[in-house]
């Protein structure tokens, strides 16, 4: 089905006033999924309607600081039972599997997709600008309208929180290349509203769980060279992660593991799962599209950052030399 692309201010025109909304974001969700969707509820609900967020997976520990008792859980099965959406909207979501099984269940049901990234599959009516760095950005942009055009008569510092947290988060606290004029612009104006801008980037970057260490640790000891030591590719298998106690959301940071060696141009992060799941990760410091490769996966994302989940009965020794050679190839 073809999908009408979106401005601004058709996005904003589309939504409904004074109605339940549902929120979904994208599965394993970090800050600018939760800081784009929770900032939308605030906005939704000063519109007076009633909105929920939604996702496959719950909130990550390390993450639970931006949306305090906000709402208890983004579970679909914890929503409140009489909770029945009228309308839909996704949020930093590129495609129907990183939504995971939320789309099958509101397949044809979602009435807006608003996303950033630059590679993915248009499943909705989309406002979808591949150039802003973020969903927060997006979400930023959206505020701006929504008051110039009356909907709303203020923005609240707490939205303004989010959205700086959602920027923020995805721009690795601006020192991505997808930290642009823009981001910028948009994180001086949302600092405006006077929240602690130092202790939400503490939180997101400074503050490490044991776990996490732990997990990076393993990561540093399970960190694959290729290509002369231009590729690295950190392995997470199953085994391992039942033998320390970890879970996937200890696993964030472990494609930065691989990132951060002198000499990595392309880092890859994969991470096993039950029922023959691998999900991967990828970041590129060199003129390597990451996002293209994956898109060859079925997932998608930046050029500089992306990934994907393959679904095979192979080992993870076979993952990895796959992930390997298509990475030495666009290399």
């Amino acid at each position: 089905m073809d999908y009408p692309r979106l401005s601004l201010p058709e996005a904003a025109a589309r939504i409904r006033e004074g109605v339940k909304t549902l929120i979904l974001f994208h599965r394993h969700p970090d800050g600018d999924a939760i800081g784009s969707g929770f900032a939308l509820k605030i906005l939704l609900e000063q519109m007076g309607g009633h909105a929920l967020c939604a996702c496959d997976d719950e909130i990550p520990d390390r993450l639970r600081f931006l949306v305090g008792d906000m709402q208890a859980s983004v579970k679909i099965e914890n929503l409140p039972e009489d909770f029945c959406p009228e309308q839909i909207i996704t949020v930093d979501t590129a495609s129907p599997a990183q939504a995971g099984e939320l789309y099958s269940r509101f397949e044809g049901r979602i009435d807006l997709m608003i996303d950033h990234h630059a590679k993915g599959e248009l499943y909705a009516a989309g406002w979808v600008d591949g150039s802003a760095s973020s969903a927060g950005e997006l979400i930023y942009r959206l505020s701006r309208e929504l008051v110039r055009t009356g909907r709303i008569s203020f923005v609240t510092a707490e939205t303004d929180r989010l959205l700086y947290a959602a920027v923020s988060s995805d721009t690795g606290c601006f020192r991505y290349e997808n930290a642009s004029p823009s981001a910028h612009r948009a994180a001086a104006d949302l600092m405006e509203a006077g929240f602690d801008v130092a202790d939400v980037n503490h939180q997101l970057f400074g503050v490490k769980s044991h776990k996490l260490m732990l997990a990076e640790k393993l990561g540093f000891e399970r960190l694959h060279l290729y290509a002369d030591g231009q590729i690295g590719i950190v392995d997470m298998p199953m085994s391992v992660k039942r033998a320390n106690g970890l879970t996937d959301e200890h696993l964030d940071t472990l494609v930065e593991v691989a990132r951060g060696l002198q000499g990595v141009r392309v880092a890859a992060a994969i991470r096993q799962s039950e029922g023959g799941i691998y999900r991967v990760s990828m970041r590129s410091s060199c003129h390597v599209d990451v996002a293209a490769i994956c898109a060859t996966f079925g997932g998608g994302g930046h050029v500089k950052a992306a990934g994907c989940t393959i679904t095979s009965d192979r080992s993870m020794e076979a993952i990895v030399d796959m992930v390997a050679e298509a990475l030495a190839a666009a290399l």
